[in-house]
């Protein structure tokens, strides 16, 4: 693929302004699912990227994302999610967005060219030695996110560099170089399309494969949920019922024991007290698995 191979014209956009609308929608699917496919070559990347977060943040550190316009939305999107989904506090998982919080209201494309801000808002973030950093950019050579990853990469930060054009410079400076060969867009050069879906579905892979390794997962439950509205304390509810073959009432009496966290209320709610249910967490990294068996 060329550099410019996002700007290219997609083979089944020729006179789509002239087909009805389910035509253009099959013309989407197919586009939309081509680009979902690229993510199978890059499956070893990601699962790379993956551990460089998980290591990160299982050593106390932090694990950030950056990138501008719809890739910084995408990675923005994947940062928000993981909070509500594994527990994982806002302050380890700093982002950088190109124009900051204005943009989001109003994206302007000027702020990605902008190498200064960059290194601010690097700096902001408090992300160091042994920390790792997740950077989207569809083209890989958006002057925000370069800036970013040299500097990254120079205070010993882990890079790991998403990117939809093969050969492109961030992948060149990122450590663990993803690269989700999308190449045409439907709408010439409207990286918010398969470039974009491409990108949110390796992040996700990401994000999955690092709760995955930090023990936020077990039986496809996210143990470690923050039930921080109703829906969410009848999700825990539910998932300490599940996985300790107990009633609703025993799973409720044993989240009220546990503040609500549900790894230790699956234990409690087994017949543990909470503090043989917190050293039992203790002595296996968090992970429930070996208490389970």
């Amino acid at each position: 693929m060329s550099a410019a191979s996002t700007e290219q014209l997609y083979p089944g956009s020729a006179g789509i302004h002239r087909l009805p609308a389910g035509e253009v929608g099959q013309r989407f699917m197919t586009a939309q699912i081509a680009a979902l496919s690229r993510l199978e070559a890059a499956l070893p990347a990601l699962e790379r990227a993956a551990e460089l977060m998980a290591g990160a943040l299982s050593a106390g550190g932090r694990a950030g994302y950056a990138g501008a316009g719809s890739s910084g939305l995408m990675a923005l999107s994947d940062a928000l999610e993981l909070a509500g989904t594994f527990g994982i506090p806002p302050e380890r998982t700093p982002v950088m967005f190109a124009g900051g919080a204005a943009a989001l209201l109003h994206m302007q494309g000027g702020v990605e060219d902008d190498r200064e801000a960059a290194l601010e808002d690097f700096r902001a973030s408090g992300l160091g030695k042994g920390d790792s950093l997740i950077l989207v950019s569809a083209s890989g050579r958006t002057p925000y996110a370069l800036e970013i990853a040299t500097a990254a990469r120079a205070a010993g930060v882990r890079v790991t560099g998403i990117a939809n054009v093969a050969g492109s410079p961030l992948l060149e400076l990122a450590e663990v170089a993803v690269l989700l060969d999308t190449g045409p867009e439907l709408i010439a050069g409207s990286t918010r399309l398969g470039a974009a879906t491409a990108q949110k579905a390796a992040l996700n892979l990401i994000s999955v494969l690092c709760g995955i390794r930090l023990g936020h997962v077990h039986d496809g439950y996210m143990v470690n949920v923050v039930a921080d509205n109703c829906k969410l304390a009848g999700r825990a509810a539910g998932i300490v019922a599940a996985l300790a073959g107990s009633d609703e009432h025993t799973a409720h009496s044993a989240l009220a024991q546990s503040d609500g966290a549900v790894k230790p209320a699956v234990l409690i709610a087994l017949g543990q007290s909470p503090e043989e249910a917190q050293a039992a967490l203790a002595s296996s990294q968090g992970h429930l698995d070996p208490h389970l068996r």
